[in-house]
């Protein structure tokens, strides 16, 4: 029997697909609705699915924004993105809209002797590629073992002690968890140790160097992104009595969640503005730190965070929403 394209819709829907795969290939499609290449894309997977040389490879479209754990959980940044999986284990990834790849890195990994990411590993420009994004991705970010919550060595954790005591607002990436990044990085940066710390895209440097600048009372002066950021978002907070913070604008929401609120904003007849997180990526990765919220859209009232649509929703149903809208 051939192989079916299975549409998840729930963390345990794609635990048990995960589950079953009895050490045979998941190919798993992140998507969006609202992009015509993942529908292409979904297409593409739907052909392969059909194909007798690949019954025992599962393929599993779902929703990325629908699932923001699991999409946080394999570092999904933009769609269409296709992770492979063999024993629940990342073997390989596929970042865009590109048929011929997806089609190559199928027929290698369901390949019975296929053992690791398919040959060539992907030509340096790429890694450099992906390096440059993810030093980006953030205004501040610290590459570490492990995370703020479990450091996973000793210089991870003063690093990340000397971040928190000068109220630093940063992201981090667990090189642990991709050795690709964990071996290229060190390449890409000529700097053989972790901890690293970058600013606006620039390598600060490792942990002496952190631990110095800090005792000198010039770290918060080497992170100006960091500091400059958070003005803006402020400002932006603030640029309205009730803001809201979404994926596209009231006329055309780019994402099923912000077309909910807009919905219901629309109920109350409130006047407030909006902004536009996918039209400036600074601001869409540094507000996630800046409020400690992980997902968009995001209600602001007088400076103060509401919350996302779940929140808006209760109050909604609860009566109270009305209230909260009133500025203070």
């Amino acid at each position: 029997m051939a192989a079916t394209l299975l549409n998840v819709k729930s963390v345990t829907e794609l635990e048990n697909v995960l589950t079953g795969g009895g050490g045979h290939l998941v190919v798993v499609h992140f998507s969006a609705t609202w992009a015509p290449q993942c529908k292409q894309m979904n297409d593409v997977l739907l052909e392969l699915a059909k194909d007798t040389h690949f019954v025992n490879t599962k393929f599993v479209t779902l929703e990325a924004e629908d699932l923001p754990e699991v999409s946080e959980k394999y570092k999904i940044s933009a769609v269409p993105t296709f992770i492979f999986l063999k024993n629940k284990t990342e073997v390989d990834r596929l970042d865009g809209a590109n048929a011929a790849d997806l089609t190559k890195k199928v027929k290698h990994h369901s390949s019975p002797t296929s053992i690791g990411p398919s040959q060539p590993i992907a030509p340096k420009e790429d890694l450099n590629v992906r390096l440059k994004r993810l030093i980006e991705s953030a205004p501040v970010i610290l590459f570490m073992k492990g995370n703020p919550e479990e450091p996973r060595c000793g210089f991870s954790r003063t690093m990340v002690s000397i971040l928190k005591e000068n109220n630093i607002k940063y992201q981090t990436f667990d090189i642990l968890a991709d050795e690709e990044v964990r071996q290229g990085l060190k390449v890409y940066s000529n700097w053989p140790t972790y901890p690293q710390l970058y600013a606006k895209g620039q390598l600060i440097g490792g942990l002496d160097i952190v631990k110095e600048l800090a005792e000198n009372g010039e770290l918060k002066a080497e992170l100006p992104g960091s500091s400059d950021l958070e003005e803006q978002l402020k400002s932006l907070i603030n640029s309205s009595p009730v803001m809201l913070f979404m994926k596209g604008n009231r006329e055309d929401p780019r994402c099923k969640f912000s077309k909910q609120v807009i919905q219901i904003m629309s109920e109350t007849a409130v006047k407030y503005n909006t902004f536009d997180i996918l039209s400036n990526e600074e601001v869409r990765q540094g507000l996630k730190a800046f409020s400690n919220w992980p997902t968009y859209p995001q209600l602001y009232v007088s400076g103060e965070l509401i919350g996302g649509l779940d929140i808006i929703k209760e109050m909604k149903e609860s009566g109270e929403l009305a209230n909260v809208l009133k500025p203070k």
